[in-house]
Parts: C-alpha cells; sequence; structure tokens
C-alpha cells in the first residue's frame, strides 16, 4: 500500500568497530533492505541511522519502491538467490510459498535466543501467519485488517448515522448521500488501481461476504459465476457512482491522500490507515470514525495481512540482518516511535502489549479498539460461506495467485475505467482461473 516514492538510498552512517555482527577489529557492517514504501516504512528510515546504527553499528541500505514494483524485485531476488538483499519486506502471502522453496533463512533459533524480542507477545494470528513447517520464517513489522472509515462531522451536518456493524448495501447509501456533502467531495474511496494486492484486496472480501470465491473446494474456478459477478458489478457500479476522482489509477496510496484532503467521506481499507488519519500532522485527526468491514452473508469479512522482514537465505549477513529484523518488529522500537513520532503513528498490530500499552491506547483510543476486533475476527482458513482449498481473505494462498490476480486487477480496473464490462471482465478472468486450477484438480 504505497504513498509516493520515497525512495532513498543508504547513506546511513557506521559506527561501533566490531559490533553488530562476529570478528572484532574495525570491520564495517552493513546490509541491504528491500522495503515497500509505505509511511511506516519512512518513519523506520527517520529513525534507523540515529538508533539502530548508533547502538550497533551496523549500516542498513535501504531501496525503497512502491508496492508493484517492491513485490516485482523482491521475487525477482529472492527466487535466484542472488543475495543482492539481505531483508526484504515480504507479507502473509509470500512467507510460506517463499519458505517452500527454499528462498528464506528461518529465523526460530534466532528468536529463542534473543530473549528481549519476546516472541510471544507477537498476536497469534500473524505468528502464525508467518510460520511454514513448524518455523518461522518472518517477524512482523505491522499487521491489519480492514475496516470502514468515514468523516463523524460530514456524516453529523448531513443527519447520517453508521451503523455499528454496516452492511454493503447500507454503505452504498450512505455514498449517495454523502457525494457533495462538501465541495468536490465524493461519497466513497475504493481501490482501483491494477494489483493482486491493490483492487483484488478490497474486492475480494466483497466477494467472500456476497458469497462467491475464487475456486471452490474441489478447485472449480468461480470467477464469473453468480456470486463473484454480483460483488464485482456492485462494487464497480458504486466507485464508478460516488467513488473518487482517477478511480482505475487510485491505490491504498491515493485513497489516503483523497481522505486526508477531505475529498471523499468514507474510504474501506488497511485499519493501518488510521494511524495516518490521526497523526498531528493530518488535517482530518479527530474527525474520522471507524466501523466494523462491510458484510452481506458473512459475519465479518475484514482481511488479515501483515508486512513483514523475511531474510534472504542467501544473504551472507545473517546475523547482522537478524539486528535489524529483531529492532524493527520489537517492543522497543514501537516506543521509539511513539516518543519521537507520535504515538498514533507506531507500527501497531502484531503485539499483544500495543493493546496493553496506555500511552499508544490514549494516542490511538479512535481505532485500538476496532482495529484489534478486526484482527480477532479475520479468518484466514474460513473468510466465507463455503469450504475453501486453500488459506487466505484477501487473497489464495498459492504462488500462482501472484499473476492470476493482477492479470484479473487489469480486467476489473478496466470496467471501472468503462473500456470493458463486467462481464467481458470476468469472462477473461474465469478463463485464467481454470488454467490454474487445472494444475490443482487432480492433486
Amino acid at each position: 500500500m504505497p504513498l509516493g516514492a520515497l525512495a532513498m538510498c543508504g547513506a546511513l552512517l557506521t559506527a561501533c568497530a566490531g559490533a553488530g555482527g562476529s570478528g572484532g577489529g574495525s570491520d564495517a557492517h552493513s546490509i541491504n533492505v528491500l522495503m515497500v514504501n509505505n509511511p511506516q516504512m519512512a518513519d523506520l528510515q527517520k529513525l534507523t541511522a540515529d538508533n539502530f546504527t548508533k547502538e550497533t553499528g551496523i549500516k542498513v541500505n535501504f531501496t525503497v519502491l512502491p508496492e508493484n514494483d517492491v513485490r516485482d524485485k523482491i521475487t525477482q531476488d529472492f527466487s535466484s538467490q542472488a543475495g543482492q538483499y539481505d531483508v526484504a519486506t515480504i507479507s502473509n502471502y509470500e512467507t510460506p510459498i517463499y519458505a517452500k522453496n527454499g528462498w528464506l533463512a528461518p529465523l526460530t533459533s534466532y528468536a529463542k535466543k534473543d530473549t528481549a524480542f519476546a516472541q510471544s507477545d507477537i498476536l497469534p494470528a500473524m505468528q502464525e501467519s508467518l510460520t511454514a513447517s513448524g518455523q518461522i520464517y518472518a517477524e512482523p513489522f505491522y499487521g491489519e485488517s480492514s475496516f470502514l472509515m468515514y468523516r463523524k462531522d460530514v456524516f453529523k451536518e448531513k443527519g447520517l448515522t453508521m451503523p455499528a456493524a454496516p452492511t454493503w448495501q447500507q454503505v452504498a447509501d450512505l455514498a449517495a448521500k454523502a457525494d457533495g456533502a462538501e465541495s468536490g467531495m465524493k461519497g466513497i474511496c475504493l481501490r482501483g488501481l491494477p494489483g493482486w494486492g491493490e483492487v483484488m484486496a478490497p474486492l475480494t472480501t466483497v466477494v467472500n461476504t456476497m458469497g462467491g470465491t475464487w475456486f471452490d473446494k474441489d478447485w472449480k474456478a468461480q470467477v464469473d459465476r453468480p456470486a463473484f459477478t454480483k460483488a464485482t458489478k456492485f462494487y464497480v457500479d458504486l466507485v464508478r457512482k460516488h467513488g473518487e476522482a482517477g478511480a482505475p489509477q487510485s491505490g491504498f496510496a491515493e485513497c489516503l491522500n483523497n481522505m486526508t484532503q477531505g475529498k471523499v467521506a468514507m474510504w474501506y481499507d488497511a485499519t493501518s490507515a488510521a494511524g495516518s488519519l490521526e497523526s498531528s500532522e493530518s488535517p482530518v485527526a479527530g474527525k474520522i470514525g471507524y466501523a466494523p468491514a462491510p458484510v452481506d452473508q458473512t459475519k465479518s469479512s475484514g482481511w488479515l495481512y501483515t508486512w513483514a522482514w523475511g531474510l534472504q537465505k542467501a544473504s551472507k549477513n545473517q546475523d547482522d540482518a537478524w539486528k535489524f529484523i529483531s529492532w524493527a518488529s520489537s517492543k522497543k522500537y514501537e516506543e521509539l516511535v511513539g516518543e519521537k513520532l507520535g504515538w498514533s503513528k507506531v507500527p501497531a498490530g502484531k503485539r499483544t502489549s500495543t493493546y496493553e500499552n496506555p500511552k499508544y491506547i490514549a494516542a490511538a483510543s479512535s481505532f485500538a479498539e476496532a482495529t484489534a476486533n478486526a484482527l480477532k475476527a479475520a479468518d484466514p482458513q474460513n473468510p466465507g460461506v463455503q469450504p475453501r482449498p486453500a488459506p487466505g481473505i484477501q487473497f489464495v494462498g498459492i504462488p500462482e495467485f501472484t499473476d492470476l490476480g493482477t492479470q484479473v486487477s487489469q480486467q476489473i480496473s478496466s470496467a471501472i475505467a468503462g473500456k470493458t464490462s463486467v462481464d467481458d471482465a470476468l469472462k477473461a478472468g474465469q478463463e485464467l482461473a481454470e488454467k490454474v486450477a487445472a494444475k490443482y484438480a487432480d492433486k
């Protein structure tokens, strides 16, 4: 979920000769980190040199790219085991796949030895999603589910009430009424940018709750079936009628900007967005309300996702890499962010202790409980109304989904742009899904 081109590559200081790795003397230690350009990662860059590097002597060279680009680069480097990057931001989608392919170094032994890291403090759902064959293969930087964000002041002025547990039809009705509430304001922001982790993330949660699925339990593709079609038409119609300007090019970053700048009255997206909306520099801080992810046929529909740190198996700097990972994922780092940048900007959603910290709760009072509830309600094994052949809420946990989801997303984005119909988009998607299904049907 990107926030603009923030690439800043590694002019960070190195100090403390001999610290941060094996050996002594004046050997310099450095690692290369490839990560997505989200706000939380931008904060990490600001804090690394004066804190991590100063304490350990390990220089960190950052390469930062938008989400779609960083995924491609990580896959290329890790799949070839080129070793150019020691650490990269990967998600709970990639982790089990990369682990199975032998691209990641297991972190279990590091976590056991590093008692200060407190592995037991990691939320169970997060730890489980980053574990494969009994081994931990990534540590979370922050975790998220999804919920609905809305302008409380605008709703009050228009006499609108957000239900405690909204349905998607209620959201559509509210979007129509909030459209034009202020000059240039649209009713809702929904991602339309191509990418399996962009438009397909929120859309797939709508598909799930409206009774659809990518594949049934027997690996029969369902992309052009009635439930998937109904959900997609609903989503496309809603964003075309009452969504943000430039919707086909809008991803997480663009919707965050639209919400921050008062261009939309509602936004359905990642819970991690709340920290930016409520930060001291945000013009809408204190004006946002938070409601559960909208539903239709299911009790909940929020996704489960984490940006986590994976260590490339080919890395020659694994000890130093673990020191960075354990610092960036630590309770200590959360406290650093809170003290230096503000408690609402803490990369939350990964540790139990975060939601027991009175300073964080005070700063994040408007969204902390809503986030915690969303994370607890997320069920990757059973996100819809029927059994699934693979885990995942906003994705299907198979390697082929990267390509499948991306190609289908391009069709959906085209439908949002009015260049094709939903029926034609899903017909093309069904053909692609059937090819994937054929690989699994007889297994």
